[in-house]
């Protein structure tokens, strides 16, 4: 883990209510896929700590030029501030830390249940892994109430279209979209896109309740508690 002083480069809205942030990668910065960062503020004397500092998984794939992270905008004292600094200014990256990363072995099948602003380590993952053109069979179910607060939903569905051993997912419990799945998480959505319950390793990112959730589900359903792996997202 290292300190590093760099640039703020862009920002964009990547889904309703979602930023993402681009900032300039240090050239010695070696991250793994699924891996996160701190990113500090320059701040006012005086500021409380928490409201300058704030984690982000990495969005970006290791390979990729830029550090990206992407956060919901709930109003906090640190999002604000971030959202309202302009580009070009100095920031800290403190990095990396986290072994929320994909397994090596390429023959078990690594699967994906994720819940809104949760997609932002997954997203490195798997950029990551088709770049690298690994033999893993993956399978992402991404979880959103609309398909305008999914982010990144086009670029998934892209990269399932062009590679046969990725299978995206989309789910939405407030609204019915085309060639997406309509409601909550359950069993029959997750048996029905995973053939190897018993032998896939299975990565939860997302809110605390919809992680345990999924959890539970998974291990009612067959899966090995052993092949289960969490991020939660609190305060998203």
């Amino acid at each position: 883990m290292t300190t590093y002083d760099v640039k703020l480069i862009s920002k964009r809205e990547v889904a309703e209510g979602t930023m993402e942030f681009t900032l300039e990668k240090p050239a010695d910065l070696t991250i793994r896929a699924g891996q996160f960062c701190d990113v500090k503020l320059p701040s006012p004397e005086g500021t409380p700590k928490h409201d300058a500092i704030h984690g982000f998984s990495f969005v970006n794939a290791a390979f990729e030029p830029h550090v990206v992270v992407a956060t919901r905008m709930r109003g906090t004292p640190f999002k604000e501030a971030f959202k309202k600094t302009p580009d070009g200014t100095m920031l800290k990256l403190i990095a990396p830390f986290g072994d929320f990363t994909l397994h090596k072995n390429e023959a078990i099948p690594a699967v994906f249940i994720i819940g809104g602003i949760g997609i932002t380590p997954v997203r490195s993952m798997v950029v990551q892994a088709l770049h690298d053109k690994t033999a893993h069979q993956m399978t992402l179910i991404y979880a959103n109430r609309t398909r305008a607060q999914a982010a990144y939903t086009d670029e998934f569905t892209q990269l399932a279209a062009q590679h046969a051993n990725f299978t995206f997912v989309p789910v939405y419990t407030d609204e019915q979209v085309s060639g997406a799945e309509h409601g909550r998480v359950n069993a029959d959505i997750v048996r029905r896109h995973v053939s190897k319950l018993d032998t896939s390793r299975f990565y939860l990112s997302g809110p605390e309740g919809m992680v345990k959730a999924m959890r539970a589900l998974l291990v009612e359903i067959g899966a090995d508690e052993d092949n289960i792996r969490t991020e939660e997202f609190e305060g998203y």
